[in-house]
């Protein structure tokens, strides 16, 4: 299969402009999925905000190339008043959102567009809300609702959000996917048009690619944006989004040229990969973690003695070694030991089939009781294969008398149906958005997050005081100290089994330059380009 053949075979169906590809830089990305939408703030999966937080949209702040470290976007500057409860950001200036067959834009962006953005997020009764009815689950999950108290135009390019407690790491949650800035003026043209649900399948932004078409399950196509307020980072004419499920279609595009960039090889495939000549392969330590959620809300889970019974007859360093091989480590805790505030001196109880039947017993639990085990359909940078995963730990569950009947759905349908709470135990994990511990401990464990992200349902008091009072102080010493404390209740109660953080590898062809790792599992291709 010759060099480009996908890029030729997009051409012929009428999806890539039919430019000379010799005169163009075009780069193909064999993506895994296709995204569920091009609203940011509806989701909260890498899959979605790839497909367009990362190419379509910027947002105030963002988070530095390949880093966690916070840098002015959309704005140029802000400050936070003493209290920590008022921030003013002083806005770009000469920014453009993308013109399109769909929108022309006849203004710059401004104060209205912050407004917009976060007014149909706070507001319930939103015009636009009410004529396309959503929810945004990252900024719910992470009560955002409830702690911005206001937001107000000072003037065209100034706004001021006022908040109601502290939140140590409000900057770099606006720098996460989902606080993607939208246009107020094609919201009202949608509105006005009778088609807001369009904002969602024909997005509009100001970010460094402009969306082309979109054809599920097989291709996104995006064109480079000619008006990008920081020209000096597209430097790609054409990109287009190949989809493919399979990781071994997705290498074997790789290595034939059909594609320029690629992700989550299976752990088989890594050292084939790295032997290849016109490859690179660049990693990192995954900053993740794969767990099982156990839905408290679902007998027999409500037990405090099942939950740890099934708990210690995991045998995780087979799972380990079987599905993650060399490319993972074992999970103790629910978040890395790469985020600081990790509490170390925490130990995983020993793997113990015998003594988890004697807690099922003493609950009460008949052997033989069955449930439902979910396994996602997709791989995730934190579970390379949850399919052999889940028939691992049917079988470590047989042992100990509980038959765990494995379900799967589509990728979007699983979240959806996760979230509604109909699952028993389910295979999920996390990649961290923005380097602060509340965006594991808060965003997955906490109160807030149960109709969310929280796919335990668990709600503790005394865990959800710990992790609230942490993120609302800016030191940072005593933040790690009640965040441990956190995790000392998270290990104890048992909502979750961690079961591994694996090795990031990103699989790319030797002509892509610049490409950076993001260490929230994102893949972004502003400032790369493709070179001999």
């Amino acid at each position: 299969m010759r060099k480009n053949a996908i890029i030729q075979a997009l051409l012929t169906a009428g999806l890539i402009a039919s430019a000379p590809l010799a005169s163009a830089a075009n780069l193909v990305f064999c993506s895994e999925g296709s995204p569920a939408g091009f609203d940011p703030g509806l989701y909260t999966t890498g899959t979605d905000f790839d497909a367009a937080a990362e190419t379509v949209f910027n947002r105030l702040t963002q988070f530095e190339r390949g880093g966690t470290q916070v840098e002015p976007g959309l704005a140029e500057s802000w400050e936070v008043s003493d209290d920590g409860l008022t921030y003013t950001f002083k806005l770009r200036p000469g920014v453009k959102f993308h013109t399109t067959e769909y929108f022309k834009p006849s203004r710059e962006f401004n104060a209205d567009d912050v407004l917009f953005t976060f007014g149909r997020m706070l507001d319930k009764d939103h015009p636009f809300r009410k004529a396309y009815p959503t929810e945004f689950p990252y900024f719910t999950d992470m009560g955002m609702d409830s702690n911005i108290a206001k937001l107000d135009k000072l003037d065209d390019m100034t706004v001021r959000f006022t908040l109601n407690e502290v939140d140590a790491a409000f900057v770099q949650n606006l720098a996460m996917s989902f606080a993607s800035i939208q246009s107020a003026e094609y919201a009202d043209q949608l509105l006005k048009a009778g088609k807001a649900a369009d904002i969602n399948q024909k997005p509009v932004g100001t970010g460094p690619f402009v969306f082309s078409r979109y054809q599920k399950d097989a291709v996104i196509r995006y064109k480079g944006n000619p008006d990008y307020w920081k020209p000096e980072d597209v430097k790609i004419d054409n990109l287009i989004f190949a989809i493919n499920t399979d990781a071994s279609v997705r290498m074997q595009k790789l290595k034939a040229g059909e594609c320029h960039v690629t992700l989550f090889p299976r752990p088989a495939d890594i050292a084939s990969l790295q032997q290849d000549a016109k490859l690179q392969m660049p990693e990192q330590a995954g900053f993740n973690v794969g767990y099982i959620a156990y839905n408290v809300t679902h007998p027999p889970f409500d037990k405090l003695e099942v939950r740890q019974a099934l708990d210690m007859a995991v045998n995780k360093q087979a799972i380990l070694d079987a599905v993650y091989q060399n490319a993972g480590q074992l999970a103790v805790n629910g978040m890395p030991p790469t985020q600081w505030s990790y509490n170390e001196d925490i130990k995983d109880p020993a793997f113990d089939p015998e003594k988890a039947k004697e807690l099922l017993k003493a609950a009460g639990i008949k052997e033989g009781t069955e449930i439902t085990l979910w396994a996602m359909p997709v791989q995730r940078p934190y579970n390379p294969n949850a399919k052999q995963i889940a028939e691992m730990l049917q079988a470590d569950w047989a042992k100990i008398g509980i038959k765990a009947r494995i379900v799967s759905y589509e990728w979007g349908e699983y979240l959806k149906r996760a979230k509604a709470g109909e699952h028993d135990a389910m295979l999920i994990g996390w990649s961290g958005d923005n380097g602060d511990p509340d965006n594991w401990l808060g965003t997955l464990y906490g109160c807030d997050a149960v109709d969310g992200n929280n796919f335990s349902k668990w709600c503790f008091e005394d865990y959800d005081k710990l992790v609230k009072a942490a993120k609302r102080t800016t030191d940072v010493d005593k933040r790690t100290e009640l965040y441990k404390q956190a995790q000392v209740i998270l290990k104890r109660e048992v909502p979750i089994t961690p079961l591994a953080h694996s090795t990031v590898y990103q699989p790319m062809r030797k002509e892509v330059q610049d490409f950076r790792i993001s260490p929230f599992a994102l893949n972004s291709f502003y400032g790369v380009s493709i070179g001999k």
